[in-house]
């Protein structure tokens, strides 16, 4: 079979019509500007809060009052409440990592109208699946997708500890500090990967004894970065030009924490080869006196010994120093500000600050005391990250609608959330969400599922970053072109005999258009048509009174569905 068997000849037109269909309703890439007020209002009520967790009802109000304060001061209307199609579409992406199935949303509506989103909630944070999307996710904050740690053995050894670590729901310091402080076999205990994969250069053998095995640069400001929120690469070669609080000193203080690593075992040049064990070590003989020196830009050569960005000191130099570098952190102001900020960036499309993961004098949270507020409370009940996704998705803001209207359709009205904001899938909530979908028979094994994975990934992920992890903007519509209109694997996933589409016409034997137009917006947009589009689609594929569509239609309309914004989008 043809890649372009899938596309018959109402493919194109269908494609053109849904372009034209979806988002009509404001959920375009430039949100449309609603004919209402601009005069501030009160916003709707939030739904009713039915967690167990005792916390959620006390941090909702709190960020809901302070939400609404911000939007009062900034003279913003709330956009509308999102539907509940929209709402447990984009709450399943951003907790478990794919688009609802059918069977969900029908649970979903069976609920009780006030309580249904909370309830959801609970329910994804219970899933199997909430601690294998968020591995995925910290494993790419931890490695990035590059290079031999990227992807493959190494990539997928952190991904199983960390998988552990959120099954169990432990406390997000207790993680940081295993990370920051891991040693022993990658094979056995994947949290050693972080600090192997961002070693930097080896320092030269006639100094290693007395420098350290390497050089340790990445793994430095990689720490700061992720668990600080402070970018202490911008004062590896000298001080913060933007920031007069961020020295130079600072970089390399923290860094000689690390001076004392040493890994056993040969890496592999290549990523598809990252199958040899390695071995992180602690070789407390190495860097004795903890001195690294550093030069600055008129040429002089300083030096320094571990001292915290704070003016914390390494308590004894000759014992593993990155014992009292985790403690730091997690005992530093900005390690629960930093965490929090990540995750409202992740649920909210934008931190309180932009970029997320650089706090600085010029770079100042949009709304400081909601900031402030939510890590103190976040530290206050133990770090505890399912709380944290719970009051964030049971707040106001997080239910809003993307369409915006007069008073917030520009950008500088982003940083106070009186709308939701659009969001690109990454790539891997795009392939779970395809999976999903389509229910391809490629991945009903593991293995199955391993390699189009991998398959698939080759397709949407090209050319990440550097080794601070700044990847390539993901771009939908290149991934479109070149994976779903001309790839093999998608047009298999929608033909194939246990499909989606397939499964349609065995569970409604002889059922009407509708029906199959139905069903197919619920399995790939999560919503039902609306009355135009179940217009627009019968006028575009026309059939005789009395002749039945054949079912090539069908996997025709599932491309179209797949290949469309409102599919890749999460909104």
């Amino acid at each position: 079979m043809t890649h372009a068997s899938v596309r018959g000849p109402w493919a194109g037109r269908l494609l053109a019509l849904l372009f034209g269909f979806l988002f009509v309703t404001g959920m375009t890439l430039t949100p449309s500007r609603a004919a209402d007020s601009a005069k501030p209002a009160e916003p709707a009520k939030p739904p009713v809060i039915a967690s167990k967790d005792a916390s959620v009802g006390e941090m909702v109000q709190v960020i809901n009052e302070k939400l609404t304060h911000y939007w009062r001061e900034n003279k913003l209307k709330a956009s509308d409440v999102c539907s509940d199609y929209e709402f447990i579409r984009r709450a399943s992406l951003d907790i478990i990592g794919r688009i609802a199935k059918p069977e969900e949303i029908e649970r979903f509506n069976k609920d009780p109208q006030g309580t249904r989103r909370a309830l959801l909630i609970d329910r994804l944070l219970a899933s199997e699946e909430y601690p294998k999307n968020w591995a995925n996710i910290w494993a790419n904050w931890l490695l990035t997708r590059s290079g031999p740690f990227g992807r493959g053995d190494y990539h997928d050894q952190t991904q199983v500890w960390l998988e552990d670590q959120f099954a169990q729901n432990k406390p997000f310091n207790e993680t940081v500090t295993a990370l920051v402080t891991a040693k022993g076999s990658n094979k056995e205990n994947g949290a050693v990967n972080f600090i192997l994969a961002h070693l930097g250069e080896a320092t030269p053998r006639d100094k290693r004894s007395e420098e350290g095995a390497f050089e340790m640069v990445p793994i430095t400001s990689r720490t700061t970065r992720l668990f600080l929120g402070v970018q202490t690469q911008c004062t590896q070669c000298h001080d913060h030009p933007f920031d007069a609080k961020l020295k130079q000193n600072q970089f390399w203080g923290v860094n000689a924490f690390f001076r004392q690593v040493e890994r056993k075992g040969d890496m592999a040049m290549r990523m598809r080869d990252s199958k040899a064990p390695l071995e992180l070590v602690v070789n407390t003989n190495l860097n004795p006196q903890g001195f690294v020196s550093f030069e600055k830009r008129n040429g002089l050569v300083l030096v320094t010994t571990p001292v915290f960005i704070d003016g914390t000191k390494v308590s004894d130099i000759k014992t593993d120093r990155r014992e009292d570098l985790a403690r730091f952190i997690v005992n530093h102001d900005n390690f629960p500000r930093a965490l929090v900020n990540r995750m409202w960036a992740h649920f909210m499309g934008r931190g309180f600050t932009n970029p997320v993961d650089d706090f600085n004098e010029q770079n100042q949270p949009s709304m400081p005391d909601l900031l402030d507020d939510m890590a103190k409370k976040f530290k206050h009940y133990g770090f505890d990250q399912k709380k944290l996704v719970r009051w964030i998705c049971n707040s106001q803001a997080y239910s809003l609608s993307t369409v915006a209207n007069k008073s917030n359709d520009k950008s500088d009205a982003e940083p106070f959330f009186s709308r939701m904001l659009l969001k690109a899938m990454s790539p891997e909530q795009l392939f779970e969400s395809l999976i999903t979908a389509t229910k391809a028979e490629a991945a009903e094994t593991r293995d199955g599922r391993k390699a189009l994975r991998t398959r698939w990934m080759d397709n949407l992920i090209s050319n990440f970053g550097d080794d601070e992890g700044n990847e390539v903007t993901f771009n939908g519509t290149v991934v479109q072109a070149l994976l779903m209109m001309n790839g093999k694997d998608i047009n298999d996933a929608i033909v194939g005999p246990k499909g989606s589409v397939a499964k349609m016409v065995t569970k409604y034997p002889g059922g009407s258009a509708q029906t199959y137009i139905n069903y197919l917006y619920l399995v790939t947009l999560n919503r039902m048509p609306t009355a135009r589009e179940l217009a627009g689609i019968s006028k575009a594929m026309p059939m005789p009174a009395g002749e039945k569509y054949p079912v090539a239609r069908w996997h025709d309309l599932m491309w179209a569905l797949l290949n469309s914004n409102e599919f890749i989008l999460n909104h």
